[in-house]
């Protein structure tokens, strides 16, 4: 079977991160790689010692020029929106980074047309494809119907650069990561509410609101609060955030890292239920990150399955982020 031809759209930090995993992938050649920037593909290439087919710095010309079979979208994200509806109208399945678009209207206008052309348009939402997550999902549903999923993200990040000056940084940067997580563990359940207060620390480095607070209701009547701090120095938690759901049946953990643990009602009676302990372990063989979302991707184009991410699904994830931040703006409870 001959690889699938990509072309990359986007040469910065994270397309060098997805041409490595584009090289790295046999089921993929990488056809092209292009950059607004003329030169700047070819460069990135070269000092990475990787060969693309064809360089350029216009998409509809490296459309015509590479025919390729996909598209990966990398550029920044207010051009999320003019990248895929041009590859989608030329009938080009596209994998795009996060965040799907800058506003709701954009990610609805992008639906729609993946919709109305029927080709795939998936969001790589990378932080699902991670072992422990699923072994965690798995473990959850030992616990019975779960009612109440916490998660608690706190990391001291002195980026610099482009962070430190954005607004909402917390909740659009990573906190869709969180968002999106909370929803698989729920079953891929859509968000009904939200009520969100933002706020930045005194001592914050950030310019806009590094701190955030929001209680979500999600359609199977479960509540996620999340809690969230990016200018928290010491006893950082993961990145992928510390968690407790809790069910009818019990309990479960995950630190984000390798603690994965349930206490499942056996008994009732007395003051306390009497529990047994469960432990979940991940398993060794799941590509992770970008290197998992990618064979999602192309498992999707050779065999019609709907991957993770699929924009259908995935704009429930950003709905949350944009709920979020209207609810913060305007002191309100936000329906979603």
């Amino acid at each position: 079977m001959q690889p699938l031809r990509a072309l990359l759209v986007g040469a910065g930090g994270m397309g060098r991160t997805w041409a490595k995993n584009l090289i790295s992938n046999s089921a993929v050649h990488l056809a092209g790689w292009i950059d607004i920037r003329p030169g700047i593909a070819a460069q990135a290439a070269h000092e990475m010692g990787i060969q693309a087919d064809y360089y350029g710095d216009e998409l509809g010309q490296a459309l015509t020029a590479v025919r390729p079979d996909f598209v990966v979208d990398v550029t920044i994200p207010e051009a999320h929106h003019d990248v895929t509806l041009t590859a989608l109208q030329a009938g080009i399945p596209v994998i795009g980074e996060k965040p799907m678009a800058i506003s709701m209207e954009q990610a609805r206008a992008m639906v729609a047309a993946a919709e109305r052309t029927g080709v795939r348009y998936m969001v790589s939402q990378s932080r699902r494809y991670d072992a422990r997550l699923w072994a965690y999902r798995q473990l959850i549903q030992q616990i019975g119907n779960v009612g109440i999923l916490d998660a608690d993200f706190y990391i001291g990040a002195h980026f610099g650069g482009f962070r430190d000056e954005m607004a909402h940084v917390l909740l659009i940067d990573m906190a869709i990561h969180t968002f999106d997580a909370a929803r698989y563990l729920l079953g891929d359940t859509t968000p009904v509410s939200v009520y969100c207060e933002e706020y930045n620390p005194r001592w914050s480095w950030y310019k806009g609101a590094a701190g955030a607070v929001a209680i979500f209701e999600m359609a199977n009547g479960a509540r996620f609060t999340y809690r969230g701090c990016w200018a928290a120095d010491g006893q950082h938690t993961s990145w992928e955030s510390a968690w407790r759901a809790v069910g009818d049946r019990g309990s479960a953990t995950w630190d984000g890292d390798t603690q994965i643990v349930a206490d499942v009602v056996v008994e009732q009676g007395g003051f306390h239920a009497k529990c047994h302990r469960l432990t979940a372990h991940a398993a060794p063989d799941i590509a992770h990150g970008i290197a998992g979302s990618l064979a999602d991707f192309v498992h999707s184009l050779r065999t019609g399955h709907t991957p993770m991410g699929d924009c259908r699904d995935n704009i429930n994830s950003l709905a949350m982020v944009f709920g979020a931040i209207e609810s913060a703006k305007t002191g309100r409870r936000i329906a979603l």
